[in-house]
């Protein structure tokens, strides 16, 4: 039975939105790959893969309260909970830290 748009709710942001990802609260390289999952808007998932490091979400932010309360995430959570955004155009790439 195919999924009403009104049931296509980001775990993380709260939003309404068009389609959802799966998202492995532990990531596959650290272990997850039959753990946990969530279901994340692509903002949000892009968004985490880009500020956190997959051995930080194994370890800190495995679950999806954890990841709400992250304080990596609150100035992104704070703006995206009122965007019709779909897609967003960051780039997983070397990060500067």
């Amino acid at each position: 039975m195919a999924r009403q748009k009104t049931d296509l709710i980001c775990e993380l942001c709260g939003r309404e939105v068009d389609s959802l990802s799966r998202h492995h609260l532990v990531p596959r390289e650290e272990g997850g790959r039959y753990g946990a999952t969530a279901e994340l808007c692509q903002p949000c998932h892009s968004t985490i893969h880009l500020v956190m490091t997959n051995q930080e979400l194994a370890t800190l932010y495995n679950s999806v309260d954890a990841l709400q309360k992250a304080e990596p995430l609150q100035k992104y959570l704070r703006w995206v909970k009122n965007k019709r955004l779909e897609r967003i155009a960051n780039r997983r790439g070397r990060r500067n830290r």
